[in-house]
């Protein structure tokens, strides 16, 4: 990709340099151009000059954003790739009918990826922090890894990617591998 945008889904500063500018710095260190928007200042424009969008993360008890789903429902008809990292996998499931529940899981856990998903196979020690979490089992999405709570996912007819861990904590090369598609 030529150029990404970022969407910030955090509602206080600090979550912005934790899960957004984290992000941003793995895109600029592979030499991969973006831009940032809030989602709630983001427009038609921004989606159009993009090449891909990763929504981000935001802290555990940040979840504003969910009241404001109706404001990613350009998602149904986007035809460029999109990651959601944690509160953004949340809103895509949301999005596509999902249903938010809560599981409360912090640190590093060892996912078992059952086939390439990003560039990440087999065992995988990975970084979570999340209270919530969407059921994607009915959804129209294939589930990479995760028993009873889903943690990564890829929609089954578009390019639209989700996890619940934070790629930008541990799993680096995912943000790499998911800005080349």
């Amino acid at each position: 990709m030529k150029n990404v945008l970022l969407i910030d889904i955090c509602k206080e500063k600090l979550g912005f340099y934790e899960f957004v500018k984290s992000v941003g710095d793995v895109l600029i260190k592979n030499n991969v151009k973006g831009f940032i928007r809030h989602y709630s200042c983001l427009t038609k424009n921004d989606l159009e000059k993009c090449d891909g969008v990763i929504i981000c993360g935001t802290t555990l008890f940040d979840s504003h954003f969910i009241k404001a789903v109706d404001k990613f429902k350009w998602l149904l008809d986007f035809d460029k790739p999109v990651l959601g990292i944690c509160g953004g996998m949340q809103v895509i499931g949301l999005v596509f009918g999902g249903k938010l529940s809560k599981k409360t899981e912090i640190g590093y856990y060892t996912e078992d990826f059952s086939k390439n998903f990003l560039g990440l196979n087999g065992n995988q020690k990975v970084y979570h922090l999340h209270n919530d979490y969407v059921d994607f089992s009915k959804l129209d999405f294939d589930i990479f890894t995760g028993k009873k709570v889903s943690q990564a996912v890829k929609h089954k007819k578009k390019e639209i990617y989700g996890v619940l861990f934070h790629p930008e904590v541990r799993q680096k090369g995912l943000i790499k591998e998911f800005a080349s598609l």
